[in-house]
């Protein structure tokens, strides 16, 4: 049993199930506690939708998911479960596989610029505050009307340093940046540089057609990002998958409901895109994840708890496989009542019940049908993947990415010209343009006397001399006037007869 044309086989239960391809790009989660097989799930719906013609990207957090490249080998536990469930045309093959790596170790280079990230994102990144978010808005909008690119980490430090330097003068027309505000955001990209961001930010920018590729047989090229390193600085991860969400929503034009997706999106330990995150970046996420099904892309996410994601986009989650949870402490029995109540009822069965009963390999599966009706949910032995369980070694990746589509277009980073080098050489040419003091000539301490200037200095004794004078030739001439008479009269004689 195999997947039929317009559905993916995904297990058995009283009957086989499927996830339908018209309803893929409806979003679905895949959700159950660790060691229950979700990574396994996760490879079965990438290869299905790989042969159903659909590009796939998910991300490999424990670095076991890269062995979907290579043949599956027919092991005796893996023939069993295909005999359990009537896989009677069980078989092993490779999927077409691109492997990236945002640190450029284990794949093919993923970058995009600062730009292109955007302050929002950005600022979620940095865990700013919200005057330094309004900052950091108004460096965009400044880079934005002075034609300054910004496209690595360097960029955006210079337009910072720029930012603080004119700050004073610009507050009427952008608003009020302080030097202090700024010293934040740089002490933030510190840290950021510190986890290994500048990897990230640069040229060439991944171009998202190269995620949305086929092979020559016309399956859906798998797209794996090497995420066991990247795990470790979990913001920058949550980060660069809502930024590729949002590229995807940007770019990719309306279809409406297609008759299958053009790209599935798997967002693996989904609940790092949502701890402590404020309330406008899940709204966003929710946005994003309402219109994204118009543009033919399918987002699942991957995680431990049903409660690790908001309500409001758990609604939009019509396809779901739920593995075991534990019901030890009060919050995980609240998840598992959780999951239970997503769930269309099963009369033979208590779902909630069921839910902390399931093996590995073992879930309960709801998909859409019909005019999108979630289906009865149902206790089911999922099918045995046809790709190699366990990760490729040194030698195979490194063929696999030799012989890729993309080789040789992300590998090698570029540096062209964008602000920080445009701002350096402003920098330049204003020191140059400066007189400079001539030899012979007083310095500058000497021009001015008790921090005045001197030529304010010189004008205002000149003032005062000149009054001075004035003064002392009136009282002269007062004094002279008296004793002129005085002897006037004497040699005279008095005016009077």
């Amino acid at each position: 049993m195999s997947d039929s044309d317009g559905k993916i086989y995904v297990g058995t239960s009283v009957k086989p199930e499927y996830v339908h391809l018209r309803y893929a790009n409806r979003h679905g989660l895949v959700t159950g506690a660790t060691g229950t097989g979700k990574t396994v799930t996760l490879q079965i719906l990438a290869e299905g939708f790989s042969n159903a013609g659909v590009p796939v990207f998910c991300a490999d957090v424990k670095g076991d998911l890269s062995g979907i490249a290579a043949a599956g080998e027919p092991k005796d536990f893996l023939l069993k479960r295909a005999e359990t469930i009537g896989l009677t045309d069980y078989r092993f093959q490779a999927t077409p596989t691109i492997f990236w790596d945002l640190f450029g170790d284990q794949g093919h280079p993923v970058r995009t610029t600062v730009t292109e990230m955007g302050p929002l994102l950005l600022s979620r990144l940095l865990e700013l505050s919200e005057a330094q978010e309004g900052a950091l808005n108004i460096a965009f909008r400044l880079a934005d009307d002075e034609g300054l690119a910004i496209l690595d980490l360097k960029d955006l430090r210079s337009l910072l340093e720029y930012l603080a330097s004119v700050g004073s003068e610009i507050t009427t027309s952008y608003g009020n940046v302080t030097k202090q505000t700024i010293g934040a955001i740089q002490r933030r990209l510190l840290v950021l540089e510190n986890q290994g961001a500048e990897y990230f930010f640069g040229e060439p920018a991944l171009e998202i057609a190269d995620l949305m590729r086929t092979d020559r047989d016309g399956r859906g090229i798998v797209n794996v990002l090497a995420a066991d390193k990247l795990i470790s600085s979990p913001r920058l991860y949550a980060t660069f998958l809502l930024w590729l969400l949002s590229e995807l929503f940007e770019e990719l034009p309306e279809v409406g409901d297609p008759d299958k997706p053009k790209l599935v999106f798997f967002f693996d330990e989904a609940h790092l895109l949502f701890d402590d995150a404020p309330d406008a970046l899940i709204d966003k996420v929710e946005q994003v994840v309402r219109l994204i099904r118009s543009k033919g892309v399918g987002v699942y996410f991957v995680t431990q708890n049903p409660l690790d994601v908001p309500d409001k986009v758990l609604a939009q989650l019509g396809n779901r496989v739920q593995h075991a949870l534990r019901a030890y402490t009060p919050r995980e029995q609240k998840a598992v009542k959780t999951a239970a109540d997503t769930f269309r009822p099963n009369p033979d069965f208590d779902t909630a019940r069921v839910i902390t009963e399931l093996g590995v390999g073992e879930a309960l599966v709801s998909t859409l049908e019909e005019k999108g009706v979630p289906s009865v949910v149902q206790r089911t032995l999922i099918r045995p993947p046809a790709s190699r369980l366990g990760p490729l070694d040194e030698r195979e990746r490194a063929a696999a990415i030799l012989s890729s589509p993309v080789s040789g277009i992300y590998d090698t980073a570029r540096d062209r010209e964008s602000a920080y080098e445009i701002l350096a050489e402003r920098a330049r040419r204003a020191a140059q343009a400066e007189p400079e003091p001539a030899r012979g000539k007083a310095r500058k301490s000497d021009e001015t006397i008790w921090g005045v200037p001197r030529k304010d200095v010189e004008d205002a004794g000149l003032q005062i001399v000149k009054s001075f004078g004035r003064s002392l030739a009136s009282a002269l001439g007062r004094e002279l006037g008296t004793s002129g008479n005085r002897i006037l009269r004497g040699i005279f004689g008095s005016r009077r007869r």
